[in-house]
Parts: structure tokens; sequence; C-alpha cells
């Protein structure tokens, strides 16, 4: 018998680095990494998840498929479990037959998630390199977190989005020094800030706010729960789906006191004239006054007025959360707040002006000299379809029907294969009844995924992926200064193959082995990509260590901080508007575009406008008189780690936050079990009263994984099946997950 060896290694995740303690082949027990001046919590599950009862063990087939091809019963969960090499020749067999029938256009190759912090081992890019070998898929735009801003921001700044997030917006050290009042559309949530794509090592939003504080700086929170902003910060509740408005009264008030700075409009903007009639009700009889906009967002006109006037008699920066585009009518929050930063004259101005996605991820803030990262290429894809990311379900159920997006008319493809890997859109996705009936189209269903998952639960062919834990990788964000090597830390559970050695499978059985792997294994591809990323930092001036060396060392933090430097694009721009131009039509911020304008859209016109949801609380009815929002979890990232949260005692169903009215009124106490509910489905839940979110609405997390289709009610509490399915408009597309009414009664 061989003694059990004991390791303590250093690994990485979207959450941040942590110490992992091995004992032969499993993990033990996960500890804090000492450079981190606030570690998160979630590693802690990670034996748990990892050695979880819920892995997918072997290759897995639904038998119903396997006999007829039959597709209703996908969620049933009776599976054979074939041979590895059995189950790669039916697969590549079904593929094949897809692709030389229907053509690479009838492919879907969704694969939208996180899945690891690892560079090489990225489980979309695995899939997409793999379909684009095979001829091509349909693929898609944009992400649910950001989908919506994703289309706007461009028509407004001339600039992307996640360009415009990540490397051209003030760093956390700029704000502490310039700004005086931080006005939070939908807060700065240091839970959220936990995560980052690639990973965020030293957690610091937390550690800011409390220098904001020393400093005087006020910091306000608008939204409808205290809880979205760190403690201390001044809550300003408000009504969900009614922040434009808000705006609106607070660009109305500049202008009705003289105090908007029309030197900066003239200069760098343009369509000021062109919004204004509309701004005070010369267009449509209805001034946007703050007495127009008490009823609609609950803050009462005098508070309004205040504000507007801290506003303009201060270095004011704007800042406004993702989920603000996630509700119907998206776009208009975030072109609203572009218009009342610029009417107040401080865009490009340091501590100043707007900016987007603070707190919502732990990279944004952070200011680092770029030095890239690692991608494995992806090739090119032949096939030029292309969706809106949130708008799946609406493809798989209306083949060959026309749709708007962004100025384009489309028609969406006939889908007879998904390949997923690396993401659970029964988590993510809205009105989850609604996904389950499109996700019963399609003839065939492929999930890569290392846990039954309800979107494994629902495939017809599951391969067993292992996790970040069980394969060598290389672990850096380009929002992080560090880099990690990520050791394989226990060997493969059960029998688990990394996604790259799946696809190789595959491909070597469709004759396109040597195209997928170019002749190298992961290990080389690592060494490839690696030996890549070290001569571009190098010839940035950036020491990094060869990578037996960071084998050895297992992590470096990377000298690539630097002090405050000119942001690229709206610094520059407001000292040169001319030399400097934005890329939109007219070279500058587009308070009126006409290109937007020309597209007809009544749900997105020319300027920013107050449109009201067709659910939130000015719509609430007696079926339904309570909003939900949807936050994401602080127990873990998305989905992830779920199977082992859900077994802690209490955990599930998911706990929803209730008004105290509002529970007195249905005679709920903090602990009941209740019943959240509305025409789309119902969720049960476990309540908590409190008086920190705003009367009439209530908070269900994300993250719970949804039951297994046909009960009357899902017992884990995933608010995903009550959201509501819908594009915030038609330029954007994105997704409406805030717009939702609900009624909660005692179960």
């Amino acid at each position: 018998m061989t003694e059990t060896t004991r390791q303590t290694r250093i690994t990485s995740s979207h959450w941040g680095a942590f110490e992992v303690v091995t004992e032969g082949d499993r993990i033990v027990e996960t500890r804090p990494f000492g450079p981190d001046p606030a570690p998160p919590g979630i590693p802690a599950i990670l034996p748990a998840a990892v050695h979880h009862a819920s892995r997918v063990a072997r290759p897995s087939i639904r038998r119903a498929w396997l006999a007829s091809r039959d597709r209703t019963g996908r969620g049933d969960g009776d599976y054979v479990t074939p041979p590895w090499d059995e189950a790669l020749d039916i697969a590549a067999e079904e593929i094949d037959r897809i692709r030389k029938t229907h053509g690479n256009g009838a492919i879907y190759g969704g694969s939208y998630g996180w899945a690891s912090a690892g560079r090489f081992h990225h489980a979309q890019g695995q899939v997409h390199r793999f379909l684009n070998v095979t001829g091509g898929y349909v693929s898609s735009f944009g992400s649910y977190s950001t989908g919506c801003a994703q289309s706007i921001i461009p028509h407004v700044f001339g600039e992307n989005f996640l360009t415009l997030t990540y490397e051209a917006q003030d760093s956390y050290a700029t704000i502490a020094e310039h700004t005086e009042t931080l006005v939070m559309f939908g807060g700065i949530n240091p839970k959220n800030s936990m995560v980052s794509m690639g990973g965020i090592t030293e957690h610091q939003t937390a550690g800011w706010f409390e220098r904001f504080a020393a400093k005087g700086m006020t910091r306000i929170n608008i939204g409808p729960q205290r809880g979205d902003a760190p403690e201390g910060c001044e809550w300003l509740p408000c009504r969900p789906g009614s922040d434009t408005a808000l705006m609106l009264a607070l660009a109305y008030v500049l202008e009705e006191e003289g105090l908007t700075d029309h030197a900066f409009l003239d200069r760098y903007t343009t369509g000021f004239n062109r919004f204004r009639p509309y701004l005070l009700g010369e267009a449509d009889g209805a001034p946007k006054s703050p007495d127009w906009a008490e009823p609609l967002t609950g803050v009462p006109a005098g508070t309004i007025r205040e504000l507007a006037r801290r506003m303009a008699g201060s270095r004011t920066l704007i800042t406004v959360a993702w989920s603000l585009q996630r509700q119907e009518h998206g776009e208009q929050p975030y072109w609203m707040s572009a218009v009342l930063a610029a009417m107040l004259g401080q865009i490009g101005l340091p501590g100043g002006g707007v900016g987007y996605g603070y707190g919502a991820i732990g990279g944004i803030g952070k200011d680092f000299r770029s030095v890239g990262g690692m991608t494995l290429p992806q090739g090119t894809n032949p096939v030029a379809d292309v969706i809106p990311v949130a708008r799946v379900a609406d493809m798989l159920l209306n083949p060959g029907q026309p749709y708007d997006f962004n100025g384009e008319r489309r028609t969406y493809p006939d889908i007879r294969l998904v390949y997923w890997a690396g993401g659970n859109p029964f988590h993510h996705h809205q009105d989850l009844n609604r996904l389950h009936r499109a996700w019963l189209q399609p003839e065939t269903i492929i999930v890569n995924e290392p846990w039954w998952t309800a979107t494994a639960q629902r495939a017809d062919i599951v391969f067993p992926a292992t996790t970040p834990y069980e394969r060598e990788d290389i672990g850096r964000s380009p929002l992080d200064d560090y880099l990690f090597h990520m050791p394989a830390l226990i060997p493969p559970v059960g029998e688990a193959r990394d996604d790259y050695a799946i696809f190789a499978g595959l491909a070597e059985r469709m004759g396109l082995g040597d195209a997928f792997t170019e002749g190298r294994d992961a290990s080389a591809w690592i060494s490839h990509l690696y030996e890549g990323f070290q001569a571009r930092a190098t010839a940035a001036g950036v020491a990094v260590p060869t990578l037996e060396a960071l084998r050895a060392k297992n992590w470096v933090k990377l000298d690539i901080a630097t002090d405050e430097q000119p942001k690229p694009v709206l610094r520059r721009f407001r000292a040169d508007p001319e030399g400097a131009a934005l890329k939109t039509p007219s070279g500058r911020i587009e308070i009126f575009s006409d290109r937007i304008d020309g597209f007809g859209y009544d749900d997105c016109p020319g300027h920013p406008v107050w449109l009201p949801p067709a659910e939130w609380p000015g719509a609430a009815t007696s079926a339904a008189p309570l909003h939900l929002v949807s936050p994401q979890p602080g127990d873990k990232l998305h989905s992830q780690l779920e199977a082992a949260l859900a077994d802690q005692e209490g955990a599930r169903p998911e706990t929803i936050l209730i008004h105290e009215k509002d529970a007195a009124a249905r005679g709920i106490a903090t602990g009941d079990l209740v019943r959240v509910f509305n025409t789309r489905g119902a969720v049960r839940a476990r309540a908590r009263v409190t008086a920190d979110i705003l009367q009439g609405v209530v908070a269900l997390p994300t993250g719970a994984w949804v039951g297994p289709p046909g009960g009357n009610i899902d017992p884990n509490g995933n608010p995903n099946v009550l959201t509501r399915d819908v594009g915030t408009s038609r330029l954007g597309q994105g997704t409406s997950a805030h717009s939702a009414l609900v009624e909660v009664e005692k179960a």
C-alpha cells in the first residue's frame, strides 16, 4: 500500500487565484491566495463540486434518440453509456450527416459560457475551431451581459462597447483622485466584482470604496436594492425600468436652470437641437420634468432637482451597471446616460463623464499596460449567419422567419444540430419553459459537460469533460497583472476527457484530424501559444518567464501596472475633437443619430426616449403586482459549482428578498417557503424579509439549476422560469431579463 501524497499548489479561476490541497486523486481543501486583499469564499465548495455524484462519468447517449432519433423525450434521463470510441463514431457520423444533408448553416455552435479561466482549454474557442474545420456553423453576436450595449454604444460613441469599457474608462485610482460625486445607476456591487473573465487576482473594489468614503466623496446608489453598492453609500430607491425617466428629469433641470454646458455640446456632440424639444415637452406636450418623473420613478421631484444641481456643481462621474441594459428598451438608459454626461460637459475629464460596468466584473477599474493573452486560433467561419446571442429560442422556434437587428432585416436559419460546450443555457436564458419547447426542434443536441446540468440532461449525446483542475493550462486575463501556470491537480474524474481530445477524436473520424490538431497535442499547443505570448510581451518591454520557469514558480506578477495614462478615446477626443474624431458618422458624440432614425424603429427612435416596458411597476396588476429582478449570485459564478452548493442544508430553494410591507400583506416571514409565479411558470423559493429592497420589488438571484421538464413548479428557484424572452428592441435584441412581473404567495 503506497503512502498518499499531499500537495499544495496554486491555480487560477474566473473568481481569482487560490491554493488547492490534494491527496492522491482527490482535491481535499482550498485556501486563499496570499496576495489577494479580499479573497472570495467561492473556492471553499470546490472539493465537493469536483468529486460530486452529478459528474458525467462516461459518454452517454439518450436511448430514444439512439433508437429512432426521437427528440420529444429530451430531459427524461434515460441514457446508454457506450465506450468512448463508439460514442465518438456515432457523434461524428451524425455531424457529418447533418452538414452533408443540410449544410453547415444547419449547425449552431452555441457554447455561450465562461467555462475555464485557462487560455487553451477555453471551451468556446475549442468548439468553434472544430466547427470551422468542418465547414462552419451559425454563430452568435454579443453576450447576455452586454449584448444590448454592444449594439447601441457604437452608434453613440463610435467605439466597440467592450473596447470602451475595458480600455477607455477611468481607473479607480483616477476616480479616487478626481471624482467628487459618484452617481451609480444600478449600483457598483462588490459581490459581482469578485469575478472577471479570465480571473481577477487582487479583489480591490471594496477597498477603493473605503478610500472614496475617507476622501468625502458623495456616493449615490440609484436602484431598487440598498445592497447593490457598498455600505455607507447614499441609497436613492428607484423603480426598476424607470432609470431613463430619472435621467431625463435630471437633464430637464440642467436645461431649465441654465446648468447645461452648451459650449461642450456645440463642440463635441451632434443632435442636441433635435433632442431638446422632446426633453422640454415641445414635441409631445409632456415636459420631462421632475414632477413628470416622480410617479414613474418613485423619486421625489425635490430630490431630483437637488441631485441635478449637485451633479452640475461638482466633478461628477455617472456609472451605469450592465443590468440596466438587460431590460426591455435597455438601449435607452445607456444612450441617455451619455446625453446627461454630455450636458454636464465633463466627458473626457479625469473622474468625470460616464462609465459603464464598474462592479460588473473585477477587471473594470484597473489600469495596466496591455500585453494581450493567448488564444487558440479558431480559423475562418465560412457560414455568414449570425444571430443575437439572446435570440436562440426564437431561432429554433421560427426557422425561415424574418427579424430585425441593428438596421438589418435577417432570417432565422433552420437549425438541425446544436453543439454546446462550456455553458448552461438552461441557467442564463429567459423563459426556460419556452426554451425547452425550442430545444425539442433540432434533430440532435450534443453537449460537452463535466456535470449533469439542466442542459446536459436535455442533450442527446453527452461527452464527459474535464474541469480546469484535471488538465494543464495557462491562466492569463488581459484585465489582470498576474500570470499562472495551472497544473493538472488530479487525474480526470471518471472517463472525462478535455474538450481538445474530444474534438480531435471527432475530427479524426471525419477525416479532418490534421486540420484540427496541426500535429500538436494539448501540451504542444500550450507551449506554442505561450511562446507567442512571451514574444509579444518581450517586444512590449514586459519580462515574462519561460514556460518551464513558470511551471516551476506556479505564478508571477507581471510588471505592467502604470501611473494613470491619458485614455485612448474620450480623453484624446476632448483634447482634439477634429484630430481625434470619434468613429461615428458625425465624428462626435451622437445625441441624435440619423442612422438609427433611418431604421424606423418605434422601439428605438433617433434619440433617447422614455419607453415603459411591457412589465414593470407601472404595469403591475393584481395577478402580477411585484417586479422581479434577478441579480447574479454571490456564492458562485453563474451556475458553476451549483451541484455541490445545492447539497448544503437550507441552500435550496434559492432565497428571494421581499420588502417587509409586501411580506406582511401576504403573511410571509423570513425562512418561509414561497411560491413565485406568473403566466410563464412558477418556482419555489425561501423568503428573506428586509427593508433594503424597494416596496413592490422582489429579488431572486440566478444560478440554481432548473428542475426537470414537465413539473408544475421549479423546486430550486431559478428566476429564468419567470423572466420574459423578448428582445430589448429591434436595434439591440438583447435580453430583457429584468422586465418581469410576478406574484409571491406562502407555499
